[in-house]
């Protein structure tokens, strides 16, 4: 079996924008990881696709008027520039937009086949519907909830395992029952002020694969069972790892991927469709930050591959 056969996958080169050399944003990381997808054999070139443009109501669900003017015309002043991180420029703008349509996108298929769907890039968790922060300006998986909300899905799951916590979602969907915002990340990390999202759990400075991944079997079981999710959004962010500068957990790479596997077998037991988007990703070594990212892609492989096997021999043997 191979990846085509329950994978799409997002990709525009404007996820790779370039900026000023030195730039603290490992923005190579996105081309370099499509160009390892790409050549993957298990997984075929037809897995890709290219994301239009976003629907500006749908973008509006999600996201202040105001604020997508001052986006749109390049008129955000320059304390809302330095929250941001990014030097402001309409290509900039473009890649978010993009970005917000290729999360939406993903939904729309995944929902349409029961499939998994992923984006190369994603996973704007620090924007708020009023202003951005974090290297984030469009809340990616807000928008995107958003349009699931709009097609009938009443219970939405919203699994952010960056070491950052997802505020901006959080805030976002305070008030929206029908979307179930759960957060892992670094309890003494960035953002200083944290929201409250329906599930938190603050780890420790240096928590390590154990620790981390026992404390995700119990608030997967917990929310699964209480919640019962119709549909799930999964925030991989690598910057988990020991190795990542702006976090200070400390999971290995091979803990990262069981993280990995544990969310697709928990998803793929409950027959769910599912967005994975990447998150963030630090590491001083560009090569790791790939590795990770790409590894999450061959995480759900081999989930999907085994249960594939599994359902054959049942038939065989029923």
């Amino acid at each position: 079996m191979t990846a085509d056969a329950f994978f799409k996958i997002a990709w525009d080169p404007c996820f790779g924008l370039a900026l000023p050399p030195g730039y603290r944003f490992p923005m190579a990381k996105y081309p370099q990881l499509y160009a390892r997808l790409q050549a993957a054999d298990w997984l075929p070139g037809t897995a890709f696709f290219t994301p239009g443009w976003p629907d500006r109501r749908l973008l509006l669900q999600a996201h202040d008027e105001v604020y997508l003017h001052a986006l749109e015309t390049l008129s955000l002043d320059r304390q809302q520039e330095r929250r941001v991180g990014f030097p402001l420029s309409e290509a900039l703008i473009r890649r978010e937009y993009r970005l917000a349509q290729a999360t939406w996108e993903c939904a729309q298929w995944a929902l349409q086949h029961r499939r998994w769907a992923f984006s190369c890039a994603g996973g704007t968790h620090h924007a708020f519907r009023d202003r951005g922060e974090g290297f984030c300006l469009l809340n990616d998986i807000a928008v995107a909830a958003y349009g699931l909300l709009q097609a009938g899905l009443e219970r939405i799951l919203v699994i952010d395992l960056d070491v950052h916590q997802g505020n901006g979602t959080a805030a976002i969907f305070a008030a929206e029952p029908r979307v179930f915002t759960f957060s892992m990340h670094g309890a003494r990390n960035f953002p200083l002020r944290k929201e409250r999202s329906d599930c938190d759990i603050a780890l420790p400075n240096g928590c390590g694969d154990a620790d981390y991944l026992s404390a995700l079997d119990q608030a997967l079981n917990s929310i699964f069972e209480d919640f019962a999710p119709q549909f799930v959004f999964y925030q991989a962010g690598v910057d988990v790892l020991a190795s990542d500068k702006l976090g200070h957990l400390g999971l290995s790479l091979a803990g990262c991927k069981a993280r990995d596997r544990r969310v697709f077998e928990r998803l793929k037991a409950w027959g769910l469709p599912m967005v994975t988007v990447m998150g963030g990703g630090y590491s001083p070594d560009l090569e790791l930050i790939v590795a990770a990212h790409y590894q999450t892609f061959e995480a759900a492989c081999a989930v999907w591959q085994t249960s594939a096997i599994l359902s054959e021999k049942q038939g065989l043997h029923g």
